[in-house]
């Protein structure tokens, strides 16, 4: 199979429906905005980290992946072949993973800047762009059915982002650089 197929080369591209759409459609920019997320998570993924951190974000990144197909599969018409959406479970891996950070870290009693360790910094970053990602999602959603659990993913996915920058600065050595008023 070529990487290219010249089939977007008019500005559109496909939908897993079969529909064909603009790049610049609502829906693309969302599915988009989550690919770069993943793609700075794997940017995180990649400097000094513990391992069962390494492991989780991994586990996020699959996620991503299972979200971006989510968003390019409209659920009208339905699909003709199966595939995981995002669904309560990866809500509550999150929720336990937030829970889990907060029992190591200490308590938060200031804002925090962006930075630290270099992971931590695109964690941050990342955290960003899953923002970015959840207000596209917001916009979508008020266009069409996304189901019950792609804007609540995102939602979650930004809080676990900015504890687990908190996490990396930790394991890192390095303090969490305080806001000063």
């Amino acid at each position: 199979m070529k990487i290219y197929t010249k089939t977007g080369d008019a500005g559109t591209t496909g939908l897993f429906s079969g529909k064909r759409v603009m790049k610049n459609d609502l829906r693309v920019q969302a599915y988009g905005t989550v690919d770069e997320l993943n793609s700075i998570i794997g940017l995180a993924r990649s400097f000094d980290l513990p391992e069962k951190m390494k492991i989780d974000i991994e586990k996020i990144s699959m996620d991503l992946f299972s979200l971006g197909s989510d968003l390019a599969t409209p659920l009208v018409p339905k699909p003709k072949f199966d595939f995981n959406r995002i669904n309560e479970d990866n809500i509550s891996w999150l929720e336990q993973k937030i829970d889990e950070a907060d029992s190591v870290l200490p308590p938060l009693k200031n804002f925090i800047l962006p930075g630290g360790t270099k992971a931590a910094a695109f964690l941050h970053q990342a955290r960003t762009v899953c923002r970015r990602a959840e207000r596209l999602v917001v916009t979508l959603s008020g266009e069409e059915d996304l189901g019950n659990f792609v804007l609540i993913y995102l939602n979650r996915l930004s809080d676990y982002l900015f504890v687990a920058a908190r996490l990396a600065n930790f394991y890192g050595n390095e303090s969490d650089i305080v806001w000063k008023i």
